[in-house]
């Protein structure tokens, strides 16, 4: 049994804005998967379909087994949702956060008290568990959510731009302890993100959405190699120019933008001096030029034709 599948999954706004456009996707138990896509992609808005808070206008998805539509208070005991807004009382401590999460979802005294334990611990908490939330940090509120939306112990953990707004140690520990999670819990995670180092880092496999849109499903290593070995950019006063020129050649183009022109090819330190050399014979200047390995920015780009602020 698959943990999240979907077929045709599709959701409009007024009959007009198309804003999730037939989406299929199949996760498997155990799985971090991630859901990478510009602001307005159609992200959140899977994730509310997937979490019953919207009802499809047409398609179908299951989480456990469980029809969204049909089953939702089922779909509801298998989940666990961090969602982009904050949702902590922070006149509350952490842990009378947590306890208030678990006695919504009807756990004993005894499981609470042992639960809070569990996940304090597993997220680094306990010395501020008695701590009133409006003292953490970014980071610890983020920390916090995350163990309660787990407190339940939930099949699927949905994580909605988890790390958005953090700075990069904050967002790195939360990474940490989205693996451990994982790991130790075994907790099937889905995940959205518009950071490509944080889909890269964490997900077995990815899925880019734009537009509403699955433009490509793989492991981020293969939708790496897809693209070529090296990644060459450059920035020169004729791009287009440049582009007609090295299309000649045995280099790949991935896409012209304003003034760059990106390529991917293999032995990428040795193309440079002959993409030098032909832009000075055709009086084109080059303003800057440089070589790295593949990412997903590169990805992106090669899928949607533009970088993923852009």
């Amino acid at each position: 049994m698959k943990a999240i599948e979907t077929h045709n999954l599709t959701k409009t706004f007024n009959g007009v804005i198309i804003a999730v456009d037939r989406v299929n996707l199949s996760v498997e138990e155990g799985e971090i998967f991630g859901f990478l896509g510009p602001n307005g992609a159609g992200k959140t808005t899977t994730v509310k379909l997937l979490t019953t808070l919207l009802r499809p206008t047409s398609g179908t998805a299951k989480i456990c087994g469980y029809d969204v539509v049909r089953q939702r208070s089922k779909v509801r005991e298998k989940i666990g949702v961090v969602f982009q807004e904050p949702a902590l009382d922070t006149e509350l401590t952490g842990r009378e956060n947590l306890d208030f999460h678990a006695r919504m979802y009807g756990l004993s005294r005894k499981e609470r008290e042992e639960r809070i334990e569990y996940v304090l611990n597993l997220v680094d908490l306990v010395d501020r568990a008695d701590d009133l939330v409006r003292s953490y940090s970014g980071g610890m509120k983020r920390r916090l959510e995350i163990a309660r939306s787990f407190m339940h112990s939930p099949k699927v953990l949905f994580l909605d731009e988890p790390t958005l707004g953090l700075d990069a140690r904050a967002r790195f520990t939360v990474w940490n302890y989205i693996k451990r999670l994982n790991k130790e819990e075994g907790i099937t995670i889905f995940l959205t993100t518009h950071y490509m180092e944080e889909a890269d880092k964490l997900s077995d496999r990815v899925a880019i959405i734009n537009n509403g849109k699955i433009l490509v499903i793989d492991e981020p290593e293969e939708l790496k190699n897809r693209i070529g070995k090296d990644v060459i950019s450059i920035t020169c006063s004729h791009p287009e120019k440049l582009r007609e020129i090295v299309e000649r050649t045995d280099l790949n183009v991935v896409r012209t933008t304003n003034n760059l022109l990106v390529v991917s090819v293999n032995h990428g330190e040795e193309k440079i001096p002959m993409i030098v050399e032909v832009a000075n014979e055709n009086g084109i200047r080059i303003e800057s030029i440089s070589l790295h390995k593949p990412n997903l920015d590169d990805v992106f780009l090669h899928y949607t034709g533009r970088k993923l602020g852009g």
